[in-house]
């Protein structure tokens, strides 16, 4: 888990033309919400949330610090908001947290290796859940669950429920959901050659053009 400490300052005015003029100012208007207190609106500095945003990843902690004051709260993110034209980051919904109270978070999958029915015996891998939800303490959310693929053959697979978690991190997921599998290869071509056999058995072959067997009379003669 990463904590990163992000200074905000409250919004005097709020709506969309306050918004436009702070985006333009470089800052992003954001808001704080949970736990014991009422809302609140804030705004932060683009540039440097933005790239701790990419450094903590998804599930890190920020305490946010109030300008000129020792006020600070620990929080996460719940959401972002993105314009879908240009990609720039418009919008951030924080949430106070208690870092002794558990949170559920969804952590990401990372697999390790490449399994042995895609190495020597030509299979193809289907990772079909790549998050799954978890409860832990904040200090303790993981940046991601490993998965070991290494010994798994054509025709296996692996469930939610046969990951290894930290110890201090239980799962809060269906435990039969798939996660990875490894399948055979299609094969894509010799089914198309086996239906085309089967079109040239049922309605003979090419027929022989007229003029292509008057030529090859002419040619005996």
């Amino acid at each position: 888990m990463s904590e990163s400490t992000v200074t905000v300052r409250l919004r005097e005015q709020t709506g969309k033309n306050a918004n436009r003029r702070l985006r333009a100012a470089g800052e992003i208007p954001a808001v704080v919400y949970g736990g014991d207190a009422d809302s609140a609106a804030i705004r932060v500095d683009g540039r440097s949330v933005q790239g701790l945003i990419r450094e903590g990843g998804e599930n890190a902690v920020f305490l946010l610090q109030l300008e000129g004051t020792d006020r600070t709260r620990h929080t996460m993110i719940r959401d972002l908001q993105w314009n879908p034209l240009t990609g720039a980051l418009v919008h951030i919904d924080f949430q106070r947290i208690e870092m002794d109270r558990e949170v559920q978070v969804s952590v990401p999958i990372a697999l390790v290796g490449s399994p042995e029915g895609v190495r020597n015996e030509g299979g193809l891998v289907e990772f079909v859940t790549r998050e799954i939800a978890v409860v832990c303490l904040p200090g303790d959310i993981p940046p991601s669950i490993e998965l070991d693929v290494e010994p798994l053959h054509i025709g296996q697979h692996v469930e939610v429920g046969e990951l290894t978690l930290p110890e201090a991190v239980r799962l809060d997921d269906d435990e039969s959901r798939v996660v990875l599998s490894v399948a055979a290869p299609r094969v894509v071509e010799e089914e198309e050659a086996s239906e085309e056999d089967e079109l040239l058995e049922a309605f003979g072959r090419e027929p022989e053009m007229v003029g292509a067997r008057a030529d090859a009379e002419g040619e005996g003669d």
